[in-house]
């Protein structure tokens, strides 16, 4: 089991930034500023292909998480891209290719439907306090803990250890940043993730076989 689960958070980060020189950070940009502390937590809404689902951001416990997706929120990055991974006991992941990734043969064309991203932004889960829970949102990243840009996954398990799999921190792993929850729309959430998936070329699996497409990501009111 241990090996298993070894092997499936070495595949997330892999599908999370497989194309760094694409990056639109250069190492000198000025990372976006949290909001000012006290007031609400931001929300907002992510309509898919499927439905909408409604999402409450941590700006109080991941103010630096939440400032970076925000600025991609605001950019309208989100806008036309795809949930490109999907495990049934696990979680969605996007936020960060095109849905012409899905017919992808080869690493150059995956390449080719990646969305370019801004620096990365710190990690937060050591301080923050919060559990991958099911529902909540939680950075995507590669090996170095430091590395999470746009891409995203919403757990649809207890991924805290109690159940399957632990992507909180723990020895030896600074864990997987939450940085907020869905607070409406888990059945359009519980719908992607029954979803048929497929292996595109080997090392590359889970990657639905219908378009799951993110329409578009935008702040509402609480």
């Amino acid at each position: 089991m241990k090996r298993l689960l070894t092997t499936l958070l070495a595949i997330l980060p892999l599908l999370c930034c497989s194309c760094a020189s694409e990056d639109k950070g250069t190492g000198k940009e000025k990372p976006p500023q949290p909001a000012a502390p006290g007031g609400p937590n931001p929300v907002v809404e992510i309509k898919t292909s499927m439905g909408t689902i409604k999402v409450e951001l941590f700006a109080d416990k991941s103010p630096l998480t939440v400032a970076n997706f925000l600025r991609y929120v605001d950019e309208k990055h989100y806008d036309g891209t795809i949930f490109h991974r999907v495990i049934k006991d696990f979680m969605i992941q996007g936020g960060g290719f095109k849905p012409a990734l899905t017919g992808a043969t080869s690493p150059a064309q995956m390449k080719a439907n990646e969305k370019p991203t801004h620096d990365p932004v710190a990690n937060e889960a050591l301080r923050n306090g919060l559990s991958n829970k099911r529902g909540t949102l939680a950075m995507a990243r590669t090996q170095d803990p430091d590395s999470a840009t746009s891409q995203f996954f919403i757990n649809v398990g207890d991924n805290d250890g109690s159940v399957k799999y632990n992507l909180n921190p723990q020895p030896g792993s600074v864990g997987y940043c939450v940085f907020g929850k869905v607070i409406e729309g888990m059945d359009v959430v519980d719908e992607v993730r029954a979803v048929p998936t497929k292996q595109l070329f080997r090392g590359v699996t889970d990657v639905p076989v219908k378009t799951v497409l993110i329409e578009s990501i935008r702040r509402v009111q609480k």
